[in-house]
């Protein structure tokens, strides 16, 4: 079985993932960023912010 890891997501220390939160694609999640519970990442999200919803989005 061959995996492509460009489509992988990574995930940089000090990261929270909610409950049931889903990160999808060749994405980043920054350092000390939040996912808010049942969200889904489909965007990179930058270090230490906090995101939210379907699709996510940055919490202001």
């Amino acid at each position: 079985m061959h995996f492509n890891i460009s489509n992988r997501p990574v995930i940089e220390d000090g990261v929270m993932l909610g409950a049931g939160s889903k990160v999808l694609g060749g994405i980043t999640v920054g350092a000390g960023a939040s996912v808010a519970s049942n969200s889904l990442v489909i965007d990179s999200v930058p270090a230490g912010a906090t995101v939210i919803g379907v699709p996510a989005s940055i919490k202001v």
